[in-house]
């Protein structure tokens, strides 16, 4: 992906109105706020939960995301920041793991060991929220321009989405289809599994 198309879509993705998973995600979480942001963008998530009072711990593989977040949160001691991807990132011990649209681009060879990572991180009764996208998705498609975007993208079943909870109790799932356009105006069809689960 570009980064004039990164840009684009960090633009239009800043100031969006917080998901309803999120929210239910959120107030969930029992004890310690500890919250763990993965792919954080240009900072949305991080902004609902501090004014939830979660501790945010976020991360990004984009060098302008981190760019952005550390200028808008230069001033929060609790927003704490780093480049790295999934497979880098040390994760801490934390009550809640959010990776929304951000698990799409998982190695399909890395997400096992990542998804190890997230699940030991979680404290116990430690909630994630997240997303994981399906087979009809257009990025899941044979026409998906895998050169000017992204070489790899995990693709899961509705089937392979809930085996992957094998080990939390599923709080809400539900799976969304729509039409529509990018930020930078292409048509895409989304076909996307949203996750709010419990580990046991």
């Amino acid at each position: 992906m570009s980064s004039k198309q990164i840009s684009e879509y960090f633009d239009a993705t800043a100031d969006r109105p917080t998901r309803d998973d999120l929210r239910l995600a959120a107030g969930l979480v029992e004890g310690e706020k500890i919250a763990i942001d993965c792919g954080c963008g240009a900072g949305s998530d991080i902004a609902f939960l501090r004014s939830q009072d979660f501790i945010v711990h976020a991360f990004d593989k984009e060098e302008e995301s981190i760019s952005r977040c550390e200028k808008r949160f230069k001033h929060d001691a609790g927003v704490h920041l780093s480049q790295a991807d999934f497979n880098t990132y040390n994760y801490p011990d934390a009550s809640l793991i959010v990776a929304d649209a951000s698990l799409f681009f998982c190695g399909q060879d890395e997400f096992d060991q990542v998804w190890h990572s997230i699940t030991n991180a979680l404290l116990p009764k430690g909630i994630f929220c997240g997303s994981f996208l399906g087979p009809e998705d257009t990025m899941a498609g044979a026409d998906y321009d895998k050169a000017a975007y992204w070489p790899d993208v995990l693709v899961l079943s509705e089937a392979q989405v809930k085996h992957v909870f094998k080990a939390y109790e599923i709080e809400s799932f539900i799976e969304h289809r729509s039409s529509g356009h990018t930020p930078d105006g292409k048509a895409h069809q989304w076909h996307i599994f949203s996750v709010v689960a419990k580990r046991y």
